[in-house]
């Protein structure tokens, strides 16, 4: 035995019996990065889970209530798992975001799991749940953004582009439920 290991055997890292625990107090103990965005939200809709799946999937009309969405394409003419969606982000801000969503868990009219990367990279979950007249979907990402110019701005003005990201999130819901109450009067 070399002089010294038994000393150094006696602190190797044990398994972690919680993860979850584990995770809680990573987070409360490391300051989180403002380079990442955290968000969590539940909207309604008026309109049952099917309809409110199939205006979702309706990929030719992302332009009419999404217009900071641009250049959108997509490998794949349905969504389902390996579904990779391509487009540019211009929010009315000074900066554009190229992302890629690739779908990696997909429920039809129950639930989306996917990552995204580009200008933005992380994990996203889209959930649904309701009944023939109202869809509840509940939006959950964390996701690092890798611009430069962003990430410096972030560093300084982490709440500015916090509040700026959910404006922007809040005017797609507000397009995409016009949208759905427009296809509603037709």
């Amino acid at each position: 035995m070399v002089a010294g290991s038994r000393a150094h055997s006696r602190h190797r890292s044990r398994p972690v019996r919680n993860a979850a625990a584990s995770d809680r107090a990573y987070r409360e103990v490391v300051a989180p990065s403002p380079c990442v965005i955290e968000y969590q939200h539940t909207f309604a809709f008026p309109v049952g889970v099917e309809r409110c799946w199939a205006a979702m999937t309706r990929f030719d009309s992302f332009g009419s209530w999404w217009p900071w969405l641009h250049e959108f394409s997509m490998e794949g003419t349905v969504l389902e798992v390996g579904t990779v969606l391509h487009g540019m982000v211009e929010p009315p801000l000074p900066y554009r975001m190229r992302i890629d969503v690739v779908v990696d868990h997909c429920e039809p009219a129950r639930r989306i799991g996917a990552t995204v990367h580009g200008d933005l990279e992380g994990p996203a979950v889209l959930s649904l749940d309701g009944d023939d007249h109202e869809t509840v979907v509940h939006a959950a990402w964390t996701v690092e953004m890798m611009q430069t110019p962003m990430r410096l701005a972030a560093r300084i003005g982490h709440p500015l582009l916090q509040r700026g990201h959910d404006h922007v999130v809040d005017a797609t819901v507000d397009g995409f439920r016009r949208h759905l109450l427009d296809e509603s009067a037709s």
